[in-house]
């Protein structure tokens, strides 16, 4: 499920759980910005919107694949997007491999 504006700037929102994609959706069109919504990594490759990617905010801990593996996928293809995490579990071993891989921010949930 996928919805955009006319906005220039794209971020997209991976993230298992309904509720967080959708008040990101939300907050970041509020604020001027398209957003695309996945509920998975799978589903997010599978699709054409990382050409138009401004930015990725993705979930750390999501079933199949995780937002770590979907970094680390994507730095080792073309694709070179910046990444912002975010997590509902306190996990030092992931920040530190997430900032070292090049993510702009770790985030814990709920954040303001």
């Amino acid at each position: 499920m996928t919805d955009t504006t006319s906005t220039t700037i794209l971020v997209t929102i991976v993230d298992d759980d309904e509720s967080v994609r959708d008040a990101l959706k939300g907050f970041l069109r509020s604020a001027g910005f398209a957003a695309e919504i996945f509920s998975s990594a799978a589903d997010l490759l599978g699709s054409n919107v990382l050409d138009r990617t401004s930015c990725l905010i993705v979930d750390v801990h999501m079933p199949v694949m995780t937002g770590l593996e979907l970094q680390c996928r994507l730095g080792n293809s073309r694709y070179r997007i910046p990444v912002i995490f975010i997590t509902g579990r306190e996990d030092p071993m992931a920040r530190a491999q997430a900032v070292k891989a090049g993510a702009i921010d770790f985030l814990q949930k709920p954040f303001a």
